[in-house]
């Protein structure tokens, strides 16, 4: 049997675009030519259990060795086999069957993705790292004969009888000088772990040295010998093909522990399990999250029949359930083709609406189960929480019931409860309710003590995406305002149809309102004279809610850039009820600019807005008023 020939005459060009473009992250061979390996040895376990193949199947293996002297990577497995036609047939046609279609339409196209796969083509991304390809296999068929197949990466082949022995098939790479990297173990180790860490068929690469008990010692201790065992660098059976019942909590954690070795341990997590109307299986867990968005995401694994294939999910899951980590496999998703492809693919659009249910439904169930381990997780969840309903109208759906919200005193609310609780004293003389909120209860402890005083409840809400939540919130609860507690002095945050009488007169009014608009070197800061309890504060500055919050929206590049170069906008509220305003009224000129100047500069000071030489001024003034 020998037999040389052309692949095709319309794929002369086809090989060059293979190595330059196809397959431009060039490790992806090993991917793809253990993943035909692994489905031959699967398709002879099947003729085996249906009874058309009466022989031995023995043990499935697939094996990886390499041989650094003869400059070879070989892939063998115990599998279907092939004979000389079924060469022809699936290698130099089937293979080729589209290759004149593939250069016209992808010769100039940008995205790899967009065809890896698409046209049989998996076996040829041997010629990634190889210069010559050669296949010795034996099919599984009675009286079948040993064939070779060799190509060197040009359109001709030859067809030569085998020297295999035993059924299956062995793919020999004679590597390239551009790629002896791959002549390294740990590189094969490292691409190995990568792409075949789970795949159903063990995969054997080389040998390593174990550690065994071996009896004990004079003094009864242990004794340890070393013994060489096969390199099986997979689990051929991930949880996440196992049913829940049969998993415990350990098995999760273990599992999350082989994903994430340096990670703390998650949350809680959902097993995906579904079969109609498309195909997932899957585990995501539940971080503790940070505030850093982008550490926390592509932690998502995708995987197709146990074959890593990207971490980059962003199409196939949810944006804000990016945040999640863990394992996705499913292979139902066209992993193969184009990103606008994959946007607009319905079974990707339902395996998105799946996801988003099941995690939306973990939650409420955490939460009705037991409300108070919940509420524990809240602090590490609630990011995330928020973050879902900001971008997923679906989500936030659900989310409505079981989201929380926090107040200074650290009691967390559903938004109904909430809404509840503050209503009779924080509903404004429109009709509105008024929600406060501080994010820095700290820097702004004096203005949440001024509404405490009033009996207002103040919510801290300090995290990263807050202003975007503040924002939804106000879209989407009827007759609701959000307003940050130091946007203005306690009276007028929640403006009601009583007024505190001013003890000032027009002209008095008139008087301060000069004094202090002397005293103020600052840009922006615009006085008004208020009606305000005596013991409140003489000076307040704030900055109005809408601009402050549009241009902390601008800074997180919220699409408010406009906002973002505007100036600074203050208003400094005096109180002309507070008896240093009196005090003021009755001194000499110059003792009047040291005392607005000094409560201009008290109030800059709680606002953390006093720096430099003028702190430096205001120490040494308040010394000498001392």
């Amino acid at each position: 049997m020998q037999e040389k020939g052309n692949i095709s005459i319309h794929t002369e060009n086809i090989f060059p675009i293979i190595k330059k473009f196809l397959y431009s992250d060039n490790e992806i061979f090993l991917r793809e030519l253990v993943s035909n390996a692994v489905d031959a040895v699967q398709k002879i376990k099947r003729l085996g259990s249906l009874g058309q193949f009466n022989g031995e199947v023995g043990q499935p293996l697939v094996q990886v060795a390499v041989d650094k002297a003869a400059k070879t990577i070989t892939i063998s497995d115990n599998g279907l086999g092939m004979t000389a036609e079924e060469i022809k047939k699936y290698i130099n046609q089937v293979a080729f069957s589209g290759a004149s279609e593939f250069v016209e339409k992808f010769k100039d196209a940008k995205d790899a993705n967009e065809i890896i796969g698409k046209f049989g083509l998996g076996f040829y991304s041997a010629f990634m790292v190889a210069d010559l390809v050669e296949i010795q296999t034996l099919s599984y068929q009675d009286g079948a004969e040993p064939a070779r197949w060799v190509c060197d990466g040009s359109t001709e082949f030859e067809i030569t009888e085998g020297t295999k022995t035993t059924r299956g098939t062995d793919i020999i790479l004679h590597v390239n000088k551009d790629s002896e990297e791959f002549l390294e173990e740990s590189k094969l180790q490292e691409i190995l772990d990568k792409y075949a860490k789970f795949l159903p068929v063990p995969i054997k690469f080389g040998t390593k040295t174990e550690s065994v008990e071996d009896g004990v010692d004079e003094e009864g201790k242990a004794k340890y010998s070393d013994i060489t065992v096969d390199n099986i660098i997979n689990t051929t059976n991930p949880i996440w093909t196992k049913a829940p019942a049969d998993l415990s909590d350990e098995d999760y954690l273990s599992f999350y522990r082989e994903l994430y070795p340096f990670s703390e341990e998650p949350l809680f997590w959902i097993h995906l399990n579904v079969d109609y109307p498309f195909n997932l299986t899957g585990v995501l867990y539940f971080p503790k999250l940070k505030n850093d968005f982008e550490m926390q995401r592509n932690k998502i694994k995708l995987y197709s029949r146990q074959v890593f294939i990207t971490d980059e999910v962003k199409d196939i899951v949810p944006e804000f359930l990016m945040l999640l980590h863990g394992v996705i496999d499913s292979p139902d998703i066209p992993l193969n083709v184009s990103r606008s492809f994959l946007q607009a693919d319905s079974n990707v659009k339902k395996i998105n609406n799946y996801i988003t249910k099941k995690v939306a439904d973990k939650l409420a169930e955490l939460f009705t189960k037991d409300r108070k381990a919940y509420e524990e997780k809240w602090k590490d969840i609630g990011l995330f929480v928020k973050y879902g309903m900001i971008s997923e109208e679906k989500f936030y759906d659900k989310a409505k019931d079981f989201a929380l919200v926090g107040n200074t005193k650290n009691e967390l609310y559903t938004l109904p409860e909430y809404k509840e609780k503050i209503s009779p004293l924080q509903t404004d003389k429109n009709g509105s309710v008024v929600y406060l909120y501080t994010n820095d209860a700290a820097k702004q402890d004096a203005f949440i003590q001024s509404a405490n005083k009033k009996e207002y409840d103040v919510l801290v809400l300090d995290s990263p995406i807050d202003n975007h939540f503040i924002n939804q919130l106000e879209q989407k609860l009827e007759k609701t305002s959000i307003k940050r507690v130091d946007s203005s002095v306690a009276d007028k945050l929640i403006e009601k149809d009583e007024q505190n009488e001013h003890v000032l007169t027009e002209d008095q009014v008139k008087e301060v309102t000069g004094i202090f608009e002397k005293a103020i070197t600052k840009p922006g800061m615009h006085v008004e004279i208020v009606a305000l309890h005596p013991e409140e504060l003489p000076v307040t500055i704030t900055m109005d809610e809408f601009i402050r919050r549009m241009k902390d929206m601008a800074a997180m590049g919220g699409g408010m850039g406009f906002y973002g170069q505007m100036p600074d906008n203050y208003k400094v509220a005096i109180n002309g009820n507070h008896k240093l305003i009196s005090k003021i009224l009755k001194s000499d000129e110059a003792e009047q600019s040291t005392l607005a100047k000094q409560a201009v500069d008290l109030a800059l000071l709680a606002q953390g807005m006093l720096t430099g030489a003028e702190l430096t001024a205001f120490v040494s003034r308040s010394v000498a008023l001392i």
